[in-house]
Formats: C-alpha cells, sequence, structure tokens
C-alpha cells in the first residue's frame, strides 16, 4: 500500500477512488467566460479538481523563441506576444478563485517559474503541480516544496535518474507523481503505462496518470492497473485553436470518463474469493454435488 496524500481535504492513495483532474491549462485561449465554461464542465462530469497552468513568458519562454512569428486567433504574431495572450493575470484568478469556490471545486496550477509560484501562493491552492518540462528545474521545485503544500511532479520526457533527482528535492509525505508521455496527442504504443507499477513500487507514493492520447480507454487501464488519480485536458471543442486541444476530452466525453472510471472501480472489487448470494440459486439449480 502507498501512503495517503490529503489534496483539498480529499486523501489520495490505495484504496480510495481515484481523484479525477480536468486539466484546463490554456485550453480557455485567454477567454475568461470559455475558462468558467470548462469550470462548469468539469463539475457537471463530477471531477475532483480543476488545474490551470500559470507562467511568466519573459522567463519561460526561450530568446530564440521570442520573435518567432505564429498564425493565431489574433492574427500574425510574435510567439511571445502570443504567450501574453493566453496568459491569466491577477483579475481573471481572482474570478477563476470565485467561480470554483461557487461551484464547490478545488483549483490549482502548473507553475512553470518561481514568481508563478510566489503568485499562485496568493490563492491558497490546494496543492502544486511540475509540469513534466519543469522536473530539471532545481531551483523551481525547491520553491515549490517550501510552500509546504502537496507536490503533483509530472515525469513526462524523462530518464529515471531525472525523476529519482527531482523526488529527492520534494518532502515524502507530501508527493504525488504523475506519469505521463509528453507528446501531444500521443501515441498507444507510447503510453507505458505499466509505469504506474513500476513508480509506485519505487517510490511508494501515490502515483497517477496524465493522459495526452485520444480517447478514453487507456485512461481506464491506468485505473485498473492502480492510478490514485488521474488528469486529462478538457475542452470546449477538440477543433479549437490551440496545442492542447486535440489531445483533450469533450464536455461529454469527460462525462463519460468520469462514470466509467466509477463502474471500473466498483467492478475490481478487493481480491478475496467469496460466493455471492446472488450464485445461491444457481448452485441449487446447476450444481449436481450441492
Amino acid at each position: 500500500m502507498t501512503r495517503e496524500v490529503v489534496v483539498g481535504g480529499c486523501p489520495i492513495g490505495d484504496g480510495r477512488a481515484a481523484h479525477i483532474i480536468a486539466e484546463i491549462g490554456i485550453n480557455h485561449n485567454g477567454d475568461l467566460e470559455i475558462a468558467r465554461k470548462l469550470i462548469d464542465a468539469a463539475v457537471l462530469a463530477g471531477a475532483n479538481a480543476v488545474k490551470f497552468q500559470k507562467r511568466t513568458p519573459e522567463l519561460c519562454v526561450p530568446p530564440e523563441q521570442r520573435d518567432i512569428l505564429r498564425e493565431t486567433p489574433w492574427g500574425l504574431i510574435t510567439y511571445m506576444e502570443y504567450r501574453h495572450k493566453v496568459e491569466f493575470g491577477e483579475d481573471e484568478y481572482a474570478e477563476i478563485d470565485r467561480h470554483c469556490k461557487e461551484r464547490g471545486i478545488p483549483w490549482f496550477a502548473s507553475s512553470w517559474d518561481e514568481p508563478s509560484v510566489e503568485f499562485m501562493e496568493r490563492f491558497d491552492p490546494v496543492c502544486h503541480k511540475v509540469a513534466s518540462a519543469c522536473l530539471n528545474d532545481d531551483n523551481l521545485l525547491r520553491a515549490i516544496n517550501a510552500t509546504g503544500r502537496p507536490v503533483i511532479l509530472s515525469t513526462g520526457m524523462s530518464t529515471p535518474e531525472q525523476i529519482r533527482h527531482a523526488v529527492s528535492l520534494i518532502e515524502r509525505e507530501r508527493l504525488l507523481l504523475a506519469h505521463c508521455t509528453s507528446t501531444y496527442p500521443c501515441g498507444i504504443g507510447e503510453l507505458n503505462l505499466r509505469m504506474i507499477q513500476t513508480l509506485k513500487a519505487e517510490f511508494e507514493c501515490p502515483v497517477g496518470y496524465s493522459g495526452h492520447e485520444v480517447g478514453l480507454p487507456p485512461s481506464y487501464a491506468a485505473v485498473a492497473l492502480g492510478a490514485n488519480f488521474v488528469e486529462r485536458h478538457i475542452t470546449l471543442d477538440r477543433a479549437m485553436w490551440g496545442t492542447d486541444q486535440a489531445a483533450s476530452v469533450e464536455p461529454w466525453g469527460f462525462m463519460r470518463l468520469v462514470r466509467d472510471i466509477r463502474v471500473i472501480e466498483q467492478a475490481m472489487g478487493d481480491g478475496v474469493k467469496k460466493v455471492y448470494e446472488s450464485e445461491l440459486p444457481l448452485i441449487n439449480k446447476l450444481r449436481l454435488n450441492r
């Protein structure tokens, strides 16, 4: 059994229902009304939490990429201009915080730089997320660990040695790991879901699955393999503009995701063989030697 970690009052670990996170990320495309609709869709589906992303573009965009021109809904603009267009500030996150509290759903974010961690701390988040791209940023990990909050560490595009080093910087009692492959969308043959069990065996902490594939079956398999939480991107429409939209799940699909995970959990049972009361009439009817 892995140790439990409590996130927003909800224990996450073996023997508990999978914690389902609707990753909004930047699928709002800088539009606060879209963000509200995505929160509402997550609530309607029965998700346990919603997640956003927070960056300081000046720190997160490499200098050689800043002036690259990109076609966007705002026209042909530089990559740096685009990053600012999709980045929410304090007013927008204050509204997100208000809306989530009104809807009764916890929220948090993956912070990509140290000022973003400080920014998120203003909203008393239930936890912090480390994106796979940031797993090798020791200073960021130390800053997140210093908050004293639970930490979800995503492990995409990382070697076992890199994961072990990152884990060494986080207090183990507050650590959760997320297995993922950082391709959007990810090919089925590269999902490697058995890594969920590998990570559990080595680190003895809650391990979840952050899926970027098209479709839902691998997420169901992840739960059957013991994932303690599941994170999937949510979108209003997979055809919307944006890099994460194609690997996201639309509202009706997210409802199916939550519903079917709960069915799978119920069906898994406890692994102890027993004769159920519903079988007794069949014993009397079908067995010669009763």
